[in-house]
């Protein structure tokens, strides 16, 4: 795995081994780190207060841009099914990064091969010069589940890192590191609550890691 440039702005798309591992909170904690842009290229379900906002509303730095999503559907389901309960279909073509000369955070939806389409899932949108962050929460099945994603992005020749989520669970974390040898950032413990003050504290603690990427 090549290092980038320092000068280069970073790229990062951050994934999960499933739904619900952490995406969201870790993409705050990244974003408040780099002082990054943000971008949620789909949101499915909870327009109202979406993960862009949820972001937004932890970070404090005065740099970071939220970017809007590509699509925006009311149902929280797959982005596939979502977007045909609602009479359309989600063209890659449309999801359009955005441009910017500051460093970016792209959060994706579940996991890498959620589909998009009949043909394309989330892992067809990621530019291969990003770095993918894959969150990783321990429960029963999630050894395979984190193995088969770094498998599959190394495979395909990505950077990348790796961020646990949740309470330590050293038997599983040890033998995905011994199979998998990927570089670990950190970890987001079990939280009685996440607000600024939180973000910041991680975002501080896995700057120097983040900024190695």
């Amino acid at each position: 795995m090549t290092t980038k440039e320092s000068n280069t702005p970073k790229r990062i798309f951050i994934t999960g081994i499933g739904t619900e591992v952490g995406k969201t909170i870790t993409s705050a904690i990244v974003v408040e780190a780099l002082e990054a842009d943000y971008f949620k290229p789909i949101q499915a379900g909870d327009l109202d207060y979406g993960d862009a906002d949820k972001v937004r509303a932890l970070v404090a730095n005065k740099k970071s841009t939220f970017h809007s999503n590509s699509y925006a559907l009311q149902t929280p389901m797959s982005p596939h099914a979502a977007a045909e309960k609602e009479g359309i279909t989600i063209d890659s073509a449309n999801i359009i990064f955005p441009k910017t000369d500051n460093a970016l955070v792209v959060e994706g939806a579940g996991g890498l091969l959620v589909p998009l389409n009949d043909t394309e899932t989330i892992l067809d949108l990621i530019p291969k010069e990003y770095t993918v962050i894959v969150v990783s929460r321990h429960y029963l099945g999630s050894i395979n589940h984190t193995l088969m994603t770094l498998k599959l992005l190394e495979q395909l020749g990505f950077n990348i890192a790796l961020i646990y989520s949740g309470a330590a669970h050293p038997t599983t974390e040890a033998i995905i590191q011994k199979m998998s040898k990927v570089k670990v950032v950190g970890r987001i413990n079990e939280e009685p609550y996440f607000d600024q003050r939180v973000i910041a504290e991680y975002a501080e603690l896995f700057r120097n890691e983040l900024q190695a990427l």
